[in-house]
């Protein structure tokens, strides 16, 4: 799984015009899957994704998370996220997971973060969303269930 977070004061999800998920101050997550996400993985990622510290202490510090501060989370499905434009001029995603399997793993995922966490909006798979954030710092994080980076 990648992830691209990105802090934000606001963010919404619209699906032919209607707004589908939408937060105020929190977390973004784009959310790529492949086909060897499991129950392992959501559990690194969203223990990851709640707990990161991004967000400035009493001190400006960058020390509290969405679940310290009790925030709100929009995820985002984001096959992009795992696009390899190291050669040529054309993306590759053959890191992902195929349509139909990611998105079981996502809805599996979405699952697991909402057993595990309260907050949270989501977008859609597969539709064709409008993604409107105001980024926050502006902070932006990369996450890897495989720890390349």
């Amino acid at each position: 799984m990648r992830v691209v977070l990105q802090r934000v004061s606001k963010a919404k999800v619209d699906i032919n015009n209607e707004t589908v998920g939408k937060i105020d101050k929190g977390i973004v997550a784009l959310v790529a899957v492949n086909d060897t996400d499991n129950i392992d993985t959501f559990k690194y990622m969203c223990d990851k994704i709640i707990n990161i510290r991004i967000f400035e202490d009493s001190e400006d510090k960058l020390n509290l998370s969405i679940k310290d501060l009790d925030l709100e989370l929009l995820i985002v499905p984001n096959f992009t996220v795992y696009a390899d434009a190291r050669k040529g001029r054309r993306p590759s995603f053959v890191g992902g997971a195929k349509p139909d399997i990611a998105e079981k793993i996502f809805n599996d995922f979405i699952a697991y973060t909402k057993e595990n966490y309260e907050k949270v909006e989501t977008g859609v798979f597969r539709a064709n969303m409008q993604v409107e954030l105001i980024n926050d710092g502006p902070i932006t994080i990369l996450l890897d269930s495989d720890k390349l980076f």
